[in-house]
Protein backbone atom coordinates (compact mmCIF):
# COMPACT_ATOMS: atom_id res chain seq x y z
CA UNK A 1 0.00 0.00 0.00
CA UNK A 2 1.32 3.50 -1.03
CA UNK A 3 2.41 5.50 1.91
CA UNK A 4 1.30 8.82 2.89
CA UNK A 5 4.70 11.50 2.60
CA UNK A 6 3.04 14.29 5.16
CA UNK A 7 6.56 16.04 4.66
CA UNK A 8 6.32 16.11 0.91
CA UNK A 9 2.50 17.26 1.12
CA UNK A 10 3.76 20.38 3.51
CA UNK A 11 6.89 21.01 0.93
CA UNK A 12 4.32 21.41 -1.54
CA UNK A 13 1.82 23.29 -0.32
CA UNK A 14 4.58 26.32 0.56
CA UNK A 15 5.41 26.36 -3.00
CA UNK A 16 1.41 26.35 -3.77
CA UNK A 17 1.03 28.91 -1.56
CA UNK A 18 3.70 30.97 -3.42
CA UNK A 19 1.85 30.28 -6.67
CA UNK A 20 -1.74 28.86 -6.09
CA UNK A 21 -2.23 28.42 -10.44
CA UNK A 22 0.81 25.94 -9.93
CA UNK A 23 -0.83 23.02 -10.93
CA UNK A 24 1.74 20.18 -10.48
CA UNK A 25 2.35 21.17 -7.05
CA UNK A 26 -1.50 20.34 -6.05
CA UNK A 27 -1.15 17.17 -7.99
CA UNK A 28 1.98 16.82 -5.55
CA UNK A 29 0.16 17.19 -2.86
CA UNK A 30 -2.95 14.97 -3.31
CA UNK A 31 -0.16 12.18 -4.55
CA UNK A 32 1.59 12.55 -1.05
CA UNK A 33 -1.30 12.04 1.18
CA UNK A 34 -3.70 9.53 -1.26
CA UNK A 35 -2.80 6.21 0.26
CA UNK A 36 -4.28 3.45 -1.01
CA UNK A 37 -7.29 6.34 -2.49
CA UNK A 38 -7.21 5.18 -5.70
CA UNK A 39 -6.52 1.87 -5.42
CA UNK A 40 -10.17 1.53 -3.88
CA UNK A 41 -11.24 3.69 -6.08
CA UNK A 42 -9.92 1.86 -9.02
CA UNK A 43 -11.16 -1.82 -7.57
CA UNK A 44 -15.00 -0.05 -7.53
CA UNK A 45 -14.45 0.94 -10.79
CA UNK A 46 -13.68 -2.26 -12.32
CA UNK A 47 -16.30 -4.14 -10.16
CA UNK A 48 -19.56 -1.29 -11.95
CA UNK A 49 -20.66 -3.15 -15.16
CA UNK A 50 -19.92 0.35 -16.58
CA UNK A 51 -16.91 0.48 -15.59
CA UNK A 52 -15.86 -2.83 -16.42
CA UNK A 53 -17.10 -1.97 -20.24
CA UNK A 54 -14.94 1.38 -20.32
CA UNK A 55 -12.03 -0.50 -19.55
CA UNK A 56 -12.56 -3.28 -22.11
CA UNK A 57 -13.33 -1.36 -24.81
CA UNK A 58 -10.26 1.19 -23.73
CA UNK A 59 -12.60 4.14 -23.69
CA UNK A 60 -10.36 7.19 -22.99
CA UNK A 61 -12.25 11.14 -22.29
CA UNK A 62 -8.68 12.27 -22.24
CA UNK A 63 -8.88 12.00 -25.81
CA UNK A 64 -11.50 13.28 -26.80
CA UNK A 65 -11.06 16.44 -24.88
CA UNK A 66 -8.17 16.98 -27.15
CA UNK A 67 -10.02 16.66 -29.98
CA UNK A 68 -11.28 20.34 -30.15
CA UNK A 69 -12.55 19.97 -33.38
CA UNK A 70 -14.87 17.25 -32.80
CA UNK A 71 -16.30 19.36 -29.54
CA UNK A 72 -16.68 22.66 -31.39
CA UNK A 73 -18.88 20.63 -34.08
CA UNK A 74 -21.25 19.83 -31.00
CA UNK A 75 -24.03 22.47 -31.04
CA UNK A 76 -24.10 25.09 -28.54
CA UNK A 77 -24.83 24.97 -25.42
CA UNK A 78 -23.87 21.22 -25.04
CA UNK A 79 -21.56 19.81 -22.17
CA UNK A 80 -18.77 18.93 -24.90
CA UNK A 81 -19.03 22.50 -26.75
CA UNK A 82 -19.09 24.29 -23.46
CA UNK A 83 -16.04 22.49 -22.24
CA UNK A 84 -14.35 23.39 -25.16
CA UNK A 85 -14.99 27.02 -25.14
CA UNK A 86 -14.48 27.13 -21.42
CA UNK A 87 -10.65 25.49 -22.21
CA UNK A 88 -10.24 28.72 -24.81
CA UNK A 89 -11.57 30.91 -22.64
CA UNK A 90 -9.19 29.99 -20.06
CA UNK A 91 -6.26 30.00 -22.23
CA UNK A 92 -5.95 25.88 -21.15
CA UNK A 93 -5.94 22.32 -22.72
CA UNK A 94 -6.35 18.92 -21.63
CA UNK A 95 -2.86 18.36 -22.86
CA UNK A 96 -1.57 20.94 -20.30
CA UNK A 97 -3.12 18.99 -16.98
CA UNK A 98 -1.65 16.14 -18.22
CA UNK A 99 2.05 17.76 -18.38
CA UNK A 100 1.66 18.68 -14.82
CA UNK A 101 0.51 15.63 -13.73
CA UNK A 102 3.73 13.95 -15.57
CA UNK A 103 5.85 16.78 -13.59
CA UNK A 104 4.44 15.56 -10.77
CA UNK A 105 4.86 12.14 -10.82
CA UNK A 106 8.27 12.78 -11.09
CA UNK A 107 8.27 12.49 -7.52
CA UNK A 108 6.85 9.22 -7.55
CA UNK A 109 9.45 7.02 -9.65
CA UNK A 110 8.07 3.93 -7.89
CA UNK A 111 4.43 4.08 -8.18
CA UNK A 112 4.73 5.10 -12.50
CA UNK A 113 6.40 1.91 -12.77
CA UNK A 114 3.97 -0.88 -11.11
CA UNK A 115 0.89 0.79 -13.21
CA UNK A 116 -1.01 -1.48 -15.55
CA UNK A 117 -2.36 -0.52 -18.73
CA UNK A 118 -6.09 -0.44 -17.18
CA UNK A 119 -4.91 1.40 -14.17
CA UNK A 120 -3.39 4.36 -15.87
CA UNK A 121 -6.88 4.41 -18.67
CA UNK A 122 -8.00 4.49 -15.15
CA UNK A 123 -6.02 7.44 -14.01
CA UNK A 124 -6.30 9.52 -17.72
CA UNK A 125 -9.96 9.01 -16.69
CA UNK A 126 -9.45 10.66 -13.31
CA UNK A 127 -7.44 13.72 -14.31
CA UNK A 128 -9.69 14.11 -17.51
CA UNK A 129 -12.69 14.41 -15.22
CA UNK A 130 -11.28 17.07 -13.20
CA UNK A 131 -11.76 19.69 -16.03
CA UNK A 132 -15.19 18.18 -16.83
CA UNK A 133 -16.11 18.46 -13.27
CA UNK A 134 -14.83 22.35 -13.50
CA UNK A 135 -17.20 23.45 -16.07
CA UNK A 136 -20.39 20.51 -15.12
CA UNK A 137 -20.70 22.36 -11.35
CA UNK A 138 -19.83 26.08 -12.60
CA UNK A 139 -17.00 26.15 -10.04
CA UNK A 140 -14.42 28.13 -12.17
CA UNK A 141 -10.52 28.13 -11.95
CA UNK A 142 -10.21 30.69 -9.67
CA UNK A 143 -8.65 29.87 -6.32
CA UNK A 144 -12.38 29.70 -4.68
CA UNK A 145 -13.90 27.62 -7.75
CA UNK A 146 -10.80 24.86 -7.64
CA UNK A 147 -11.55 24.08 -3.64
CA UNK A 148 -15.34 23.94 -4.75
CA UNK A 149 -14.63 21.72 -7.71
CA UNK A 150 -11.97 19.43 -5.37
CA UNK A 151 -14.82 19.60 -2.40
CA UNK A 152 -17.25 18.30 -4.87
CA UNK A 153 -14.66 15.30 -5.88
CA UNK A 154 -14.31 14.34 -2.21
CA UNK A 155 -17.19 11.95 -2.11
CA UNK A 156 -17.44 11.14 -5.45
CA UNK A 157 -13.31 10.09 -4.85
CA UNK A 158 -13.04 9.26 -0.91
CA UNK A 159 -9.26 10.60 -1.98
CA UNK A 160 -7.60 11.49 1.47
CA UNK A 161 -5.15 13.48 -1.02
CA UNK A 162 -7.92 15.71 -2.30
CA UNK A 163 -9.13 16.09 1.19
CA UNK A 164 -6.21 16.99 2.60
CA UNK A 165 -5.95 19.75 0.15
CA UNK A 166 -9.72 21.18 0.83
CA UNK A 167 -9.47 20.70 4.95
CA UNK A 168 -5.83 22.82 4.79
CA UNK A 169 -7.81 25.70 2.29
CA UNK A 170 -10.59 25.11 5.02
CA UNK A 171 -8.72 25.60 7.84
CA UNK A 172 -7.09 28.46 6.44
CA UNK A 173 -9.84 30.24 5.22
CA UNK A 174 -12.59 29.56 7.71
CA UNK A 175 -15.37 28.07 7.93
CA UNK A 176 -17.81 30.39 7.44
CA UNK A 177 -15.87 32.36 4.93
CA UNK A 178 -16.90 32.51 0.88
CA UNK A 179 -14.20 29.94 -0.22
CA UNK A 180 -15.55 27.77 3.31
CA UNK A 181 -19.35 27.92 1.98
CA UNK A 182 -17.83 26.87 -1.69
CA UNK A 183 -16.03 24.10 -0.08
CA UNK A 184 -18.81 23.03 2.13
CA UNK A 185 -21.97 23.49 -0.62
CA UNK A 186 -19.43 21.48 -3.20
CA UNK A 187 -19.28 18.51 -0.63
CA UNK A 188 -22.81 18.36 -0.23
CA UNK A 189 -23.62 18.76 -3.88
CA UNK A 190 -20.77 15.90 -4.69
CA UNK A 191 -22.50 13.50 -1.98
CA UNK A 192 -25.59 14.24 -3.44
CA UNK A 193 -24.92 13.60 -7.46
CA UNK A 194 -24.89 10.03 -8.91
CA UNK A 195 -21.57 8.34 -9.23
CA UNK A 196 -19.52 10.03 -12.28
CA UNK A 197 -16.28 8.26 -12.98
CA UNK A 198 -18.76 5.16 -14.53
CA UNK A 199 -20.64 7.58 -16.65
CA UNK A 200 -21.10 7.37 -20.31
CA UNK A 201 -19.44 10.72 -21.03
CA UNK A 202 -19.06 10.47 -24.78
CA UNK A 203 -23.10 10.47 -24.89
CA UNK A 204 -22.76 12.82 -22.09
CA UNK A 205 -21.50 15.17 -24.39
CA UNK A 206 -23.94 15.86 -26.85
CA UNK A 207 -26.55 16.88 -24.32
CA UNK A 208 -27.25 20.14 -23.08
CA UNK A 209 -25.29 21.20 -19.90
CA UNK A 210 -28.60 22.21 -18.09
CA UNK A 211 -30.07 18.20 -18.74
CA UNK A 212 -26.79 16.52 -18.14
CA UNK A 213 -26.28 18.80 -14.84
CA UNK A 214 -30.17 17.25 -14.52
CA UNK A 215 -29.70 14.02 -15.21
CA UNK A 216 -26.72 13.18 -13.25
CA UNK A 217 -28.12 15.43 -10.13
CA UNK A 218 -25.65 17.69 -10.14
CA UNK A 219 -27.80 20.87 -9.29
CA UNK A 220 -27.57 24.43 -11.13
CA UNK A 221 -24.27 26.10 -10.85
CA UNK A 222 -22.95 28.48 -8.09
CA UNK A 223 -23.14 32.21 -7.58
CA UNK A 224 -19.98 33.32 -6.09
CA UNK A 225 -16.97 36.25 -6.80
CA UNK A 226 -14.00 34.92 -8.39
CA UNK A 227 -10.95 35.39 -6.60
CA UNK A 228 -8.16 35.06 -9.43
CA UNK A 229 -4.37 34.65 -8.27
CA UNK A 230 -1.93 37.89 -9.19
CA UNK A 231 0.08 34.55 -11.36
CA UNK A 232 -3.23 33.39 -12.97
CA UNK A 233 -3.16 34.65 -17.03
CA UNK A 234 -5.87 36.46 -18.42
CA UNK A 235 -9.27 34.89 -20.13
CA UNK A 236 -9.34 35.05 -23.51
CA UNK A 237 -12.45 37.47 -24.61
Amino acid sequence: MPSRDIKLARQAMKTLADNPDDTAQAIVVIAAMAGNSNDRLFARFKKSPAGGRILQERRDIGRLLCDRERLLALPEGTLGRTICEWFIKEGISAEGLVGASEEASEQFPDRAMNDSEASKLFGSRLLALHDVFHVLTGYDRDMRGEMGVLAFTIPQTWNTGIAYLVWRALGRNGWFSEPGRLIRQGFWRGLRAKWLLDQDWEALFELPIDVARERLGVGAPPVYEQLRSAQAPPLSA
